[in-house]
């Protein structure tokens, strides 16, 4: 499916949906030192999510300061992860305009289903309609190891 790209000037940010304007070294660097949930992971790991994942980002200048991306079907089913502003940039209404974006866009309208893991930010999702699993006894999970990254490079 070809989804046309989004891009918008916001507060002094660019917000984009166009991954050629995105700095996958800089997200790269965010997700592997930062996130609570991909310390250590490698970059060769976040390229081919990156290229695999419909990515909205955020940019200042030459550099990369928010990003989220989903993964999806296109017809049915999306997850959203690696969603982050950096601590700087916090508070300016970034994260919102992500979202907003994103829940504008028809393809994602027309979703069945769409989910997220966080452990802190249910408030900014709640307002995007995500709430506690329908039916959590129908839901599974293969739990991997947390540091499975970390692993990888010893």
């Amino acid at each position: 499916m070809v989804v046309p790209n989004h891009t918008e000037q916001f507060e002094g940010f660019i917000i984009t949906t166009d991954k050629g304007l995105m700095k996958v070294s800089d997200i790269h660097r965010w997700l592997s030192e930062e996130a609570y949930w991909s310390k250590e992971i490698p970059f060769e790991t976040v390229q081919t999510a990156f290229e695999n994942s419909y990515c909205v980002g955020v940019l200042l200048g030459d550099r990369q300061v928010g990003f989220g991306r989903l993964v999806t079907d296109y017809a049915t089913f999306a997850y959203l992860a690696d969603v982050y502003v950096e601590e700087a940039h916090r508070g300016k209404g970034l994260s919102k305009r992500m979202m907003e974006i994103l829940f504008s866009m028809e393809w994602v309208k027309g979703l069945r289903r769409m989910m997220l893991s966080t452990i802190h930010a249910h408030e900014l999702y709640r307002k995007y309609g995500f709430t506690a699993c329908r039916y959590p006894d129908r839901l599974m999970e293969v739990l991997l190891s947390p540091d499975m990254y970390k692993a990888q490079r010893q």
